[in-house]
């Protein structure tokens, strides 16, 4: 069966019409058609109309009298309409009457000042007003009129009646600053304002608190609060513009620390795709949240203007100014710390860099903080390496004469585990594939299809592993290590006097370990020179003989170098060390004592080792007690792993063939082992009683268990940790020490012949002068 064919309702039903009509049921209308408007033609004489006109004048003037049309001509002659308003003049012959509701509308502003015309003559007494347009101002609409008086002088003379204008100006200004005065010529005490601000201060902390909570709550429909918060951060009210500023700032930050996403917001837009509804939505949120975001970010910089001046801006800025400044670098510091892989991120860091480099102290140690906390927590590298090239560059610009904080902020990097050294390494496995890619092309068609499905796998694998990423990551910590040392080997290559020369020797230190082999010779052979040359103080002394500890006890230990020098350099400054000024390099000096003592001792004689430990047990007498555990704790150690330094424990032994020479700057010459551990009797005696324990440790051999021997708590714990954990900077001693006991004092004996009279007039006797005129002995005198 053939299907039938589906037709419109419209079409249908027009055949039904169609239809019905043909049978007649249906009547047809009939459109009638529209009446023409006549227009009625009103033909009138021209001679007839003048002569109406002329005869109803002159009945008129016959009907007026003469004091009636001398009050109409000053009528005219005044302008004053109100009088004619109500006579209709050449009414419309038609009879048609306006519309009413043309006659019920409001009258305009000048139809008022005409009605009030009149009241105005009779005030004034005058005989011509002139009503000038009203000014409109903050206050209110000011309404304006001039005064005329009818003599043949005023009209002749226009300059008068505008010189009368703008004195009737002039005139209505100061009444409005009279006015002014006397509202303000009220006394208002300092109570009254404070707490006004204080109304105002809390009007507006409602105000931020009500906008930042409903943002909180449904930030996809009230991001235009974003707007509100931001014109509070321009707040211009001299009384309470600095804190609703910082009370915009801070609130804003805290709801940008909880709205910004972790990833980074990148929008393409794609023409002629369509989008979900949600899809849609997100979009503009993200859109607008990026784009409040940026305004932000832009009033922060300015805010930080203050902080930033060129050279020769000597403008006075207030204090206040300057704590707003150091607020929005805050500000800043926490958005990239929270949020270091968002928009802006890499701006933020451009603008924070240079303020390493402040006058201002806080300002400086706030953006060391910030950018130490990015660099531990940077697990991409990436935006760590953008800061580390950043600051070669400023660094360079500046030609090293910057403050310590700009070096001291590389101390943070996670550098320690990157070899330099696999660089080689690569370049090796680059030759194998250079010669492997050679021997493909040999290959057939069949195999080179097999070997890149192969490739491919591989590559699926890892990228299931990660182990891209970790790959990845190692190139950017190599490339960071390298700007590093870049940095440090350029400090002391052209500013070896400068005072950031510290922080890079410690730099040096810390990272030594990370230098390729090629390089270890001459830096070495640089520290020397350094030492040598008597410039350095006792902190960069400590760090020069650290990093070439560190250097040999790596991958430097293959390396054929004598470190005797350094050795001796470190002898020298043990007795430079105590517990006033220079008790803070005591931590660098122990870290120094067990690389040079416990990590090499195998390439470490006998003699320089005993002497070292006798210095060493010399120094525990003139340091903290902390100070003296960490020491202690490397003498122990140095008797546990030999036997070389118990000949310091026995008080009887007579090797040798001289004496102990504790001034000598030689360890090898001084005859450290002609002496003994005398210092462990005083000190078994300390104040603190862990010294003690240690002394007693130390003084009976060291022994593991049995008397004399340390608790495993303290038997433990490294120098480092024994140095930490017994600081002192608390004024809490750990353990507490015993209040000491009384003891009375001893007896002193008199010598009763010195005061006996009869043995004084023997001795003058002897010589007629007098040798004890004032009680003192003159044997100058006495040989004269």
């Amino acid at each position: 069966m053939a299907k039938k064919l589906k037709i419109s309702a419209i079409k249908r039903s027009n055949q039904k019409r169609t239809k019905l009509t043909r049978q007649g049921k249906l009547k047809t209308r009939h459109h009638k058609p529209g009446k023409k408007q006549v227009q009625k033609t009103v033909t009138q004489h021209a001679g007839s109309v003048e002569d109406e006109e002329s005869d109803h004048g002159e009945d008129l003037m016959n009907m007026v009298e003469k004091d009636d049309l001398e009050f109409l001509r000053e009528a005219i002659s005044n302008k004053s309409y109100n009088l004619l308003k109500q006579i209709r003049i050449n009414e419309p012959t038609d009879g048609k009457r306006k519309n009413k509701k043309r006659k019920e509308k409001e009258e305009t502003l000048e139809e008022e000042y005409e009605n009030r015309m009149s009241e105005v003559i009779k005030e004034d007494g005058t005989k011509k007003v002139r009503i000038l347009l009203p000014t409109k101002t903050k206050d209110g609409i000011i309404k304006q009129r001039l005064i005329e008086e009818n003599n043949n002088e005023d009209n002749e003379n226009k300059y008068d009646e505008k010189h009368d204008a703008e004195n009737n100006n002039t005139q209505i200004e100061s009444d409005l600053l009279n006015e002014k005065e006397d509202v303000n010529k009220k006394p208002v005490s300092m109570i009254e304002l404070l707490v006004c601000r204080k109304e105002v201060l809390r009007s507006k902390r409602l105000k931020i608190g009500l906008l930042s909570s409903s943002l909180l709550e449904t930030p996809e429909t009230r991001c235009e609060n974003f707007k509100t918060l931001l014109e509070l951060m321009e707040e211009n009210d001299p009384e309470v513009y600095i804190t609703v500023r910082k009370l915009a700032t801070v609130s804003i930050l805290e709801v940008f620390k909880d709205l910004l996403p972790s990833y980074q917001i990148l929008h393409v837009q794609q023409k002629d795709v369509k989008l979900k509804k949600e899809t849609f939505a997100l979009q503009n949120y993200e859109a607008t949240l990026l784009r409040y975001y940026r305004s932000y970010l832009q009033k922060l910089e300015r805010m930080c203007g203050v902080l930033r001046r060129k050279k020769g801006d000597t403008r006075q800025i207030k204090e206040q100014e300057i704590e707003l400044g150091k607020l929005a670098v805050t500000c800043m510091c926490d958005l990239i710390v929270t949020h270091s892989y968002f928009n802006y991120s890499v701006n933020i860091a451009n603008f924070l860099l240079p303020l390493l480099d402040n006058k201002y102290e806080s300002v400086r140690q706030e953006v060391l903080k910030c950018f130490s906390q990015i660099f531990k927590t940077d697990k991409r590298a990436e935006l760590s390496l953008k800061i580390v090239r950043k600051l070669n560059q400023y660094i360079k610009l500046k030609a090293h004469s910057v403050h310590s904080e700009v070096i001291s902020v590389l101390l943070s990097l996670r550098i320690k585990d990157v070899n330099l050294d696999k660089e080689k390494e690569e370049e090796a496995k680059e030759k194998k594939l250079m010669s492997h890619k050679q021997r493909i092309l040999a290959l057939s068609k069949r195999e080179r299809k097999k070997d890149k499905k192969l490739e491919k796998v591989e590559k699926e694998l890892l990228e299931a592993k990660a182990e891209e990423n970790k790959q990845s990551k190692q190139k950017l910590l190599t490339e960071i290590t390298s700007v590093v040392f870049t940095i440090y080997f350029r400090i002391l290559k052209q500013a070896p006097n400068s005072k950031i020369l510290s922080i890079c020797l410690e730099g040096l230190a810390k990272f030594a370990h990370c230098i390729n082999l090629d390089f270890y010779q001459d830096l070495v052979t640089v520290i020397d020179k350094l030492m040598e040359g008597g410039n350095l103080s006792l902190k960069d002394q400590l760090h020069c003989i650290q990093c070439v500890f560190t250097i040999l006890s790596g991958q430097g230990s293959a390396l054929n170098l004598d470190p005797y020098r350094f050795y001796a350099h470190l002898y020298k400054n043990l007795f430079s060390i105590h517990c006033g000024r220079t008790h803070s390099e005591t931590e660098i000096l122990i870290k120094v004592l067990s690389q040079a003592l416990i990590t090499r001792r195998k390439r470490i004689t006998q003699n320089r080792l005993v002497a070292f430990i006798k210095r060493m047990a010399i120094l525990t007498s003139q340091s903290q007690h902390n100070s003296a555990l960490g020491i202690l704790c490397i003498v122990k150690q140095s008797m546990q792993l030999g036997r070389a330094a118990n000949i310091l424990l026995d008080t009887d032994c007579t090797n040798g063939d001289g004496i102990y020479q504790a001034e000598l700057e030689e360890p090898e010459c001084c005859n450290a082992h002609c002496t003994a551990l005398w210092e462990l009797a005083a000190l078994q005696r300390h104040y603190h009683s862990t010294v003690q324990k240690m002394a007693k440790n130390i003084a009976w051999g060291v022994p593991p268990t049995g008397e004399g021997s340390l608790s495993p708590e303290i038997a433990k714990l490294t120098p480092e940790e024994l140095y930490t954990e017994f600081d002192p900077t608390g004024v809490v001693f750990k353990p507490a020490v015993p209040v000491p006991k009384k003891r009375s004092p001893k007896k002193t004996t008199t010598h009763h012949h010195f005061i006996n009279n009869e043995f004084k007039e023997y001795i003058n006797t002897i010589n007629n002068t007098e040798l004890f005129p004032d009680r003192y002995i003159d044997f100058y005198k006495g040989l004269q």
